[in-house]
């Protein structure tokens, strides 16, 4: 049973379909959070990557792991309302196997450090808990302008 379904994670995250990339949270804890995201066949990425050998594209990979891990950093604010999580960046990113319809990716992220406004984080996505891809990311957490428009900082 997931602690978090996918219409709680709409109250956390700003993205909506088709960039939200997370259905589920399966875990969480002060430091670690384990989401999910059943990959199907109607995926609009996969029109184009590819037709013949569809294959879920690495950057929406990492940009699933930087969804799980922006839930994680959101909860742990008060005024979330008020907030964006930034993707900031992604350091030794490796992509070990392909992701494709049918899969369940399982995306876990750890804490490694918080300073201000910025997290760091270790992002690990599996499919029948075999490592598909990795990567440290960083997040910033910035003020929701009235506007909607994020800042410039």
């Amino acid at each position: 049973m997931a602690l978090l379904e996918n219409i709680d994670i709409r109250d956390v995250l700003p993205h909506r379909y088709p960039f939200l990339l997370v259905d589920r949270i399966l875990e969480l804890e002060e430091e670690r959070i384990v989401g999910l995201k059943n990959v199907t066949a109607n995926e609009p990425f996969f029109v184009g990557h590819f037709p013949e050998y569809p294959v879920m594209p690495g950057v929406l990979i990492v940009e699933a792991m930087a969804q799980v891990g922006g839930v994680l950093v959101l909860l742990s604010v008060e005024d979330r309302k008020n907030k964006l999580v930034l993707f900031a960046s992604i350091e030794e990113a490796k992509f070990r196997r392909p992701v494709l319809p049918g899969d369940t990716l399982i995306i876990e992220c750890k804490t490694l450090k918080r300073k201000a406004s910025v997290v760091k984080m270790q992002g690990i996505a599996t499919v029948n808990g075999q490592v598909v891809a990795e990567g440290i990311v960083m997040c910033k957490l910035a003020d929701k302008p009235a506007s909607g428009t994020p800042s410039k900082e």
